[in-house]
């Protein structure tokens, strides 16, 4: 199974990513673990992914796809994975044409985000205010388009992403589970 998570930072990607990952046996992949930890290589891409994540900006759509698309090369994700951050644009969804199965939006209002990104403790260099900002508005700009993609492709399951951990994790699955027979 093929799974993406889209929703704005703080939404609780990672947290359900995780779970999933565990109930479908199949390997949850972050596009912003893969990126940040790209970012930490002394090279010139390095360096150039660092000064880009840090600034609050996406990583251009050819370079994205790019790196997604070799890292789901390789033989861990054959059968299955849970990708978050990815796509992020229509650019990137129409190039990933048949790389997902269900698309899981978690619906979180912008107050909320900024909420639960303030009350958790992060050394991370690309979470300060104004990067945090930045990336909602993006999101807005960028990634909503792709939830109405998905939406009129019939992959898409949108749970509301403000209920409890457990509560958003049973949605989930239920949403996925009806989709399976759509």
């Amino acid at each position: 199974m093929k799974l993406v998570l889209i929703g704005i930072q703080g939404a609780g990607k990672s947290t359900q990513g995780n779970f999933l990952s565990e109930k479908y046996n199949i390997p949850y992949l972050s596009s912003g673990h893969i990126f940040r930890s790209m970012a930490k290589e002394k090279s010139k891409i390095g360096r150039w992914l660092k000064e880009t994540i840090n600034s609050g900006a996406l990583v251009p759509d050819d370079k994205t796809m790019e790196i997604i698309f070799t890292y789901l090369e390789k033989p861990e994700y054959a059968n299955g994975y849970i990708l978050d951050g990815f796509p992020r644009t229509e650019v990137q969804a129409d190039a990933f044409n048949g790389g997902v199965d269900h698309v899981i939006f978690l619906d979180v209002s912008d107050k909320e985000a900024l909420w639960r990104i303030a009350g958790r403790v992060s050394d991370r260099d690309d979470e300060t205010v104004h990067a945090i900002r930045k990336r909602i508005e993006l999101f807005h700009e960028l990634t909503e388009p792709v939830v109405h993609y998905y939406s009129r492709k019939k992959k898409l399951v949108k749970v509301d992403g403000e209920k409890d951990i457990d509560t958003v994790f049973k949605d989930i699955v239920k949403g996925i589970e009806k989709n399976k027979k759509n």
